[in-house]
């Protein structure tokens, strides 16, 4: 219970510093008539549902204009927000009533990883330790005295980084992390099938047999079937630090899991108040706590990012299209390596861990850990949400 009473004061710091006065819109499930998801704006009078015009977020995200798109439509009111938010904690809501899904919904779900130098050099650590936590002390003071701060100016693929890859392989301290931190290409990856993800307030999952993992807490781009940058949202990249320790080959198992992908509270979409320069210059905030009494807290400082936003994306669309558009993490300066139990051991999550990631621009994404395996199954598909949309009557002319 005390998780609980935890996540839903919590609850209460979902909106950004400024509140309602951004172009805030998310998806909420709605029970009452046929149940479905419905793409919402979150405003002073209220929640509004705009599905009618924008059946899907993405759908909303291709118009020319988003945030002027969401200015002109009317939209059905729902509910206050205040209800809306109060609402949205898994194994506590009233289903009758509307709460957070994820904000996206046909989006491919892309990440970025080793996108920050400190992140980076813990990444080198999971590698070398071979995802053995109670290695990793040692070897991070041998990392640092090696990298010292070498790597936080250097731009990737420069002739500088070329320059430190060829002293690192000659002290045989070359890696595939260290390949895509400061070489010309940046590791991009699949974190969770269309979907998938789940929203604010709802159970986030680690493998049950995980004993080294962390949150990861991100800025999350969301990007249109044109390449074009059009809002951002936050996000919790859960990764499992001994799975990937082990081997890079295993990114997909430590990364894409069973409610391992968090995203919201909601897509904040760039208008006359809020830009891609506010972006650059947030910084993300983390804290942990647990049913034990632990409190773990950490920021993630966009200014540190390795490569820009823009860049991220260019690497993205590069070789493949996404015609729906695509949610683009970008990366965590965030790794914590305070020891949690026994010395040496590091940080690792446990059952009932409240994680609140928070912004200025953005908001509170609020999640409770469990296990993978026991977290809600993911069951609503892309069958079920075309079947569902066209039960709506949202599919006009037959097309989204």
């Amino acid at each position: 219970m005390t998780s609980l009473t935890a996540l839903a004061a919590d609850l209460a710091a979902i909106l950004p510093a400024d509140g309602l006065s951004g172009t805030l819109v998310a998806r909420v499930w709605r029970s009452d008539g046929i149940a479905g998801p419905a793409v919402v704006a979150l405003r002073e009078q209220g929640v509004f549902d705009l599905s009618a015009q924008f059946p899907t977020m993405s759908t909303l995200l291709e118009r020319d204009d988003p945030a002027q798109a969401v200015s002109q439509a009317a939209g059905e009111h729902l509910c206050s927000v205040e209800s809306l938010l109060a609402n949205s904690r898994s194994g506590a809501r009233n289903e009758a009533l509307p709460w957070l899904l994820a904000p996206c919904d046909l989006q491919v779900v892309k990440a970025a990883g080793v996108t920050f130098a400190a992140s980076l050099v813990e990444r080198v650590i999971e590698e070398q330790a071979g995802g053995d936590a109670s290695r990793a002390q040692s070897l991070r003071a041998q990392v640092n005295a090696l990298l010292g701060e070498r790597l936080s100016d250097i731009r990737p693929g420069s002739p500088q980084a070329m320059a430190l890859k060829a002293l690192l392989q000659q002290k045989g301290l070359w890696s595939q992390y260290l390949e895509v931190g400061i070489g010309p290409d940046a590791e991009v990856f699949t974190k969770a099938p269309v979907l998938a993800s789940v929203g604010c307030g709802e159970d986030i999952g680690v493998r049950a047999d995980s004993a080294w993992n962390n949150p990861e807490p991100e800025v999350v781009l969301a990007v249109n079937g044109r390449g074009q940058i059009v809002g951002a949202t936050l996000g919790n990249d859960v990764n499992l630090r001994d799975i990937e320790g082990r081997s890079a080959l295993l990114l997909g198992k430590a990364k894409d899991n069973n409610a391992s992908c968090a995203i919201g509270p909601f897509i904040r979409l760039f208008d006359a108040g809020f830009s891609l320069d506010d972006v650059r210059r947030e910084t993300v905030h983390l804290r942990v706590a647990g049913l034990d009494g632990y409190e773990l807290r950490g920021i993630n400082t966009m200014a540190s990012i390795s490569r820009d936003p823009s860049e991220l994306v260019a690497q993205t669309l590069a070789a493949h299209q996404y015609p729906d558009g695509f949610m683009l993490f970008l990366g965590t300066l965030f790794a914590p390596i305070e020891d949690r139990d026994q010395p040496g051991s590091g940080f690792t999550h446990k059952l009932g861990d409240v994680v609140t990631i928070h912004s200025h621009w953005l908001g509170g994404l609020h999640n409770r850990v469990t296990h993978s395996e026991t977290a809600a199954p993911w069951q609503f598909g892309l069958r079920a949400f075309i079947n569902n949309l066209a039960a709506r009557g949202l599919l006009k002319d037959g097309t989204l």
